[in-house]
């Protein structure tokens, strides 16, 4: 015992094995400690919440000593009765720390982090029957989860996705951004960067400056790319000005701008307007296309320069679509379809749909391009609405494939 008093804190104490009787009746929970680490039920989050449930002083000794099945064995009834649940937390986490396993803490409550710091630091050493003993009681607590669920409305809403309406999702959003205690940068991560970019624009450029730290890095750069360039450039300006900001200071801007978000009104839409009319254009025949936005360009050149942005028509695909994805766009395209596009295109000169059929035959394997072409050649004159279905039935096959996260455009504005 000299070796155990001359080191007042160890990592979880090392005490003799047990001996005799001792030994065999310690048996069972040391099996059960080696096992510890192993011991994650089916939800991943369950030993954090396990944890939690200890730290919050709701363990089966809340009341008084503990009576459950670790304290009927000896070891139970001379070690762990005393422990709080607190204790008994700091215990087990103290263990898989010392085990090497990584341990979520940081999403437990910032008061719940404190409590279990001060714990670990008020203990010492802790013999082994009521290591034991703990480990017992708490592989017994894990087998009893059957399923935990996520903290929190931002949790549950990650968790249902886009199982539930947009206006109920938009609902619950603005509802987790007013609760007590509620993370804002949580909500300010999952608005869209423009919603932000006007949030921002209309703030001192250090307070952009804070929030920009505060986000996520990809998010940050989407938001500053939304803003005007003086804005975007007040706001880099801005940035050494943040080294010495207070977390506190933080928090309220997080909330500040959180509260402005929850009190815009409900959008019925989710794509900004440019992009809608750009989607419909996309499927309107070329001739009527140009009309429209030769009307827009004279009443409103800002919008008309976004909805140009936003189109995608057939001549765009040798601008915007990889060639290495050509052959995964023409294995789901109907035959017919892409023979009418490539038959009422390949003649017309110099034109963007001319292009565009070039570019998915050079990009094909050639036995294919070559049968292709033979096929339009014997097709003959196609009616311009023909070929206007066709070609827009391509885009429309490219966009679901885009939406699915099966293929990728590049920028409309280039690299």
């Amino acid at each position: 015992m000299a070796q155990d008093t001359a080191n007042p804190a160890p990592a979880l104490p090392a005490t003799r094995r047990d001996r005799g009787a001792g030994a065999g009746a310690a048996a069972p929970a040391r099996r059960d400690r080696a096992q510890l680490p192993k011991a994650a039920p089916s939800s991943e989050r369950a030993p954090e919440r396990a944890v939690s449930t200890g730290l919050h002083g709701r363990g089966a000794d809340a009341t008084g000593p503990n009576t459950g099945d670790a304290g009927k064995s000896g070891a139970g009834k001379s070690g762990a009765a005393h422990l709080t649940g607190q204790q008994k937390a700091a215990v087990i986490v103290r263990l898989l720390l010392a085990e090497g396993q990584r341990l979520p803490l940081n999403a437990l409550p910032e008061e719940l982090q404190t409590d279990l710091t001060e714990q670990v630091a008020a203990l010492r050493l802790i013999d082994r029957a009521t290591l034991d003993a703990v480990v017992h009681e708490f592989l017994q607590t894990m087998d009893q989860v059957g399923l935990a669920f996520t903290d929190g409305l931002h949790g549950a809403l990650a968790a249902l996705g886009d199982q539930i309406s947009e206006s109920a999702s938009e609902r619950l959003r603005r509802m987790a951004a007013q609760a007590d205690g509620a993370d804002p940068w949580t909500m300010l991560e999952d608005a869209p960067p423009a919603t932000l970019a006007d949030l921002l624009a209309a703030e001192s450029p250090q307070v952009g400056a804070v929030a920009l730290s505060r986000l996520s890095t990809g998010k940050a750069a989407a938001v500053l790319a939304a803003l005007p360039g003086e804005a975007a450039r007040a706001l880099a300006l801005a940035m050494p000005h943040t080294d010495a900001v207070a977390p506190p200071v933080v928090d309220r801007i997080g909330h500040a701008l959180a509260r402005q978000i929850a009190s815009r009104p409900p959008r019925a839409f989710a794509d900004e307007p440019d992009r809608r009319m750009g989607a419909i254009l996309d499927a309107t025949p070329a001739a009527l296309r140009d009309q429209v936005l030769a009307g827009i360009e004279a009443q409103n050149a800002a919008f008309a320069q976004g909805v140009r942005r936003a189109i995608f028509t057939y001549g765009d695909i040798p601008a915007r679509l990889p060639p290495l994805e050509v052959p995964r766009l023409v294995r789901v395209l109907d035959p017919e379809v892409l023979q009418v596009a490539l038959a009422g295109t390949l003649n017309t000169g110099d034109s963007p749909d001319a292009a565009g059929s070039e570019f998915l035959l050079k990009n094909m394997s050639q036995r294919m391009a070559a049968n292709l072409r033979e096929d339009a050649a014997a097709r003959g004159p196609v009616a311009a609405r023909a070929v206007d279905d066709a070609t827009a039935a391509v885009v429309a096959t490219l966009r679901a494939l885009v939406r699915e996260g099966e293929i990728t455009l590049a920028d409309a504005d280039g690299p």
